[in-house]
């Protein structure tokens, strides 16, 4: 036999894929093999007489070759395979699902050459002279966002009503704040919660406030800028200079990978699958209000689009319209940063026992898929679900 030839075992994966409708190659099995997607063939005995000696493939290589056929293509790097593999439950090795999400958290990058050994005020500084040499800037409020809450205004307008709501400047305890973040700020902010894990709770109440420039009032953004001074007693959460001080600080990418090391990988595929499922619920709920502005109504999409807007949801909305292409890389970081903002809301529980978890059923609060996943912690809270401020 050639050695060009496939041996035996590879051919029965090959003729396999064929009869499911797929071509595959003995080199593409190599490749699939080297990047850790496909385990080797089980060696058998010998043939005896120097002929060789047999071998077969090894029996999960059998749903992998279909999985990888399927999903293999230009543009497809192994670590997209990987996480595609694993999405649909397929048996691809552990520690190359772990490589393939801490691939993903690499993909975070800043400009300037972010040189770790840097002190980390030479890092920033860094980072913020190239940020402006180069104009980058955050798209705060993606186009489409943009056109429904236009939209919404004019419809109120037209009737009369003042817009946005007058009420709303009741829960508003800084109802005149500072200039709001710019794209370029926020940039830089985003970069620097990168390197230092962490942001300030005015900084958190100003890219709230940035997110949403058309609110007379942004009740959510006062919530966190006043909350050291509403709840004093706090210390173990909020730290002297203002900033969140749940757990570990450092490089939240350091953080992150560290997490993807050691979380459970059924925590991981249930990330997986809420990810996605907060992105259909977002788009869903564009097309809803569009609908509903069309036909010239503020039905319950309106209402559901105005509470999100106005609280956490409305964030997980922006996001979705910000990453029109959704790359497996993308939709893995994203999982990994919906695994640590569950983590750190159970250490926080831990911390600051009776913390009123009740809250998260609230409109607009969060994506629903993602209160999901927080269901132990809703659950140990008797307490009824009190209304959203709108």
């Amino acid at each position: 036999m050639s050695s060009s030839e496939p041996s035996a075992a590879d051919q029965q994966l090959i003729d396999h894929a064929q009869r499911h409708g797929y071509t595959v190659t003995a080199k593409q099995l190599a490749i699939w093999r080297r990047a850790g997607l496909m385990p080797g063939n089980i060696p058998g005995g010998g043939l005896g007489r120097g002929k060789g000696s047999t071998s077969r493939p090894a029996p999960q290589s059998f749903d992998l070759v279909l999985g990888l056929a399927r999903h293999a293509g230009p543009g497809k790097r192994p670590t997209d395979l990987a996480l595609l593999l694993f999405a649909e439950g397929l048996p691809v090795s552990e520690g190359t699902v772990r490589a393939a999400f801490r691939a993903a958290v690499d993909t975070i990058t800043l400009p300037g050459g972010d040189d770790p050994d840097e002190d980390l005020d030479e890092r920033l500084n860094n980072v913020a002279g190239h940020l402006a040499e180069s104009g980058q800037a955050m798209t705060l409020v993606p186009a489409r966002a943009r056109r429904i809450d236009e939209h919404i205004a004019r419809l109120a307008r037209d009737a009369g009503e003042t817009w946005p709501p007058a009420e709303l400047a009741v829960w508003d305890k800084n109802p005149d704040p500072s200039p709001s973040t710019t794209p370029q700020g926020a940039a830089l902010t985003a970069a620097s919660a990168v390197l230092t894990g962490s942001l300030s709770m005015q900084e958190i109440g100003d890219m709230l406030r940035a997110m949403n420039p058309g609110a007379a009032a942004n009740p959510i953004a006062s919530l966190v800028e006043t909350t050291q001074n509403d709840v004093p007693d706090i210390a173990e959460v909020v730290a002297p200079d203002g900033t969140m001080a749940l757990g570990p600080v450092g490089d939240a990418r350091d953080l992150l990978c560290d997490l993807t090391d050691r979380v459970p990988l059924e925590d991981l595929a249930a990330a997986w699958q809420t990810v996605q499922r907060v992105r259909e619920w977002a788009l869903d709920l564009c097309v809803r209000v569009e609908s509903e502005l069309e036909a010239r109504q503020r039905g319950e999409a309106v209402a559901e689009w105005q509470s999100s807007r106005y609280l956490g949801a409305g964030l997980a909305l922006l996001s979705t319209l910000r990453d029109r292409r959704w790359p497996p890389a993308q939709r893995a970081l994203d999982t990994m940063l919906v695994l640590y903002q569950i983590q750190e809301f159970r250490l926080l529980d831990r911390i600051v026992p009776g913390c009123q978890w009740h809250l998260l059923t609230s409109e607009g609060v969060m994506p629903p898929p993602v209160r999901d996943l927080l269901k132990d912690l809703i659950d140990q809270d008797s307490s009824p679900a009190e209304p959203a401020t709108e």
